[in-house]
């Protein structure tokens, strides 16, 4: 590959009669829209820092990918809806390779074009959980995991590897009233109609998350048996808080991966032992990738991360580089296909469809042990890599259970029912017709 790749770069160079500098125009375009101000700054700062300075080291030390240099702009969003089309509309007008839209709304907006523009959408552990179906949702990837599997692997953990031992039990949903929140909650309710446990979605308004006494004093009230928590930056803080604050038990209190956020239980310290986070990334600030990042980017002065507040070893700012390093490896293994360090948004598109990162390979990428293996297809587009449950000891979070999996045979058929329902609603909707479930 890497001969066929400097053949191909000679000859373009020879044939067009470029200059050096005309040729390091040449750049793969792969935005992301972020939110570095708003009111989730504080957790969509890291990951996006994350996210850059993986891509600042891949030029740094390859000088991209296969040789071609990444230009990884942002635009900002402000988590906002509105603001997010907008940049989705800047970045396809400048020839991007792929979109990020970096929340579940802007994902559910931007989705409905994705067969029109034909550009690859990347949502990685997040967006409407339905995209799995790659037969329905052609251009849309949500790898490596979904909210319902998180949803399924929580359940799982809570009842003690089978959620049939809940019956009987009350748990309540904590949940941002934002379509991100709702996302798990059709299969929270099929859950609990079938194994009979209580649930209790109470939702947070946006701006009511600093402020969550009327929610606090609801739980104190129903004293439910659990409280999942499916929050996002000032509301994960907020509710940790206020746990503490009524004396809720901690080691009862659980939130998706967005919650294993060092900074928010920072906040409580000791009293938030035993806090609980389903998540699929692990941190090692002595893993290959990351002393490949902080040599390259964080000590070359090339990173926006807070060094002095422990930024560098956060489950967010780590889960933002893996969030490249998936991305990344789509686009090697598009150029790997194709036979060009030059693709275009359909090989992308092929890439993200074609991943294959078992063990083996995420040891060559130096982040073993980081995250679990996944393995995307033309049918499935998540992957559904495996998450561990994770615990707060008081100064640091560290793993307490092996790689979770979750239920496909409770997930697999509401996938393809609300693919279904996504596309009849939406008619004329095409499909991917090579695919098969």
């Amino acid at each position: 590959m890497k001969k066929l790749i400097a053949n191909v770069l000679l000859s373009a160079t020879i044939l067009a009669g470029l200059s050096l500098s005309a040729v390091a125009q040449d750049t793969l375009k792969l935005p992301n829209m972020s939110y570095r101000t708003g009111p989730f700054a504080a957790t969509g700062t890291p990951h996006q820092n994350g996210q850059l300075d993986y891509m600042t080291m891949l030029n740094e030390r390859d000088g991209g990918i296969n040789g071609v240099k990444i230009a990884f702009d942002e635009c900002e969003t402000g988590y906002n809806t509105e603001k997010g089309v907008e940049c989705y509309e800047r970045l396809k007008s400048e020839g991007a390779l792929v979109t990020q839209p970096w929340s579940t709304g802007i994902t559910l907006q931007v989705l409905p074009r994705t067969n029109v523009d034909k550009i690859p959408m990347f949502g990685p552990s997040y967006g409407f959980s339905a995209m799995q179906d790659g037969k329905t949702f052609k251009w849309a990837f949500n790898a490596p995991t979904s909210y319902w599997d998180g949803a399924s692997m929580i359940m799982t953990a809570l009842g003690d590897g089978d959620v049939a031992n809940l019956n009987g039990k009350k748990i309540a949903f904590l949940h941002l009233d934002h379509p991100y929140g709702k996302e798990p909650i059709p299969l929270f309710e099929k859950l609990a109609a079938e194994h009979g446990f209580t649930f209790l979605p109470i939702p947070v308004g946006l701006t009511e998350m600093q402020n969550q006494s009327a929610q606090w004093l609801q739980i104190r009230r129903e004293r439910p048996d659990y409280v999942i928590m499916w929050g996002w930056g000032a509301m994960n803080a907020g509710a940790v808080t206020e746990a503490v604050k009524t004396r809720y038990p901690m080691d009862q209190f659980v939130s998706v991966w967005w919650g294993a956020h060092n900074p928010d239980l920072k906040l409580v310290g000791a009293d938030g032992k035993g806090y609980r986070a389903l998540s699929w990334n692990f941190t090692d600030s002595e893993a290959p990738v990351m002393q490949d990042i902080k040599k390259h980017v964080v000590d070359a002065g090339k990173s926006q991360i807070d060094q002095a507040g422990g930024e560098f070893d956060s489950m967010a700012y780590q889960r933002g580089v893996l969030m490249s390093v998936i991305l990344a490896e789509a686009v090697r293994v598009a150029q790997d296909h194709a036979g060009t360090p030059n693709i275009n948004q359909e090989q992308v598109r092929w890439g993200l469809e074609n991943l294959n990162m078992d063990e083996a390979r995420l040891a060559e990428l130096g982040v073993e042990g980081m995250m679990g293996p996944l393995k995307t297809t033309c049918a499935n587009h998540t992957g559904n890599a495996g998450a561990w449950m994770v615990q707060w000891d008081g100064e640091k979070f560290e793993k307490v259970s092996e790689l979770l999996s979750a239920d496909r045979a409770l997930i697999d058929p509401l996938v393809e029912e609300e693919a279904a329902k996504y596309a009849a609603a939406n008619a004329p909707w095409p499909t991917n017709e090579e695919c098969s479930m």
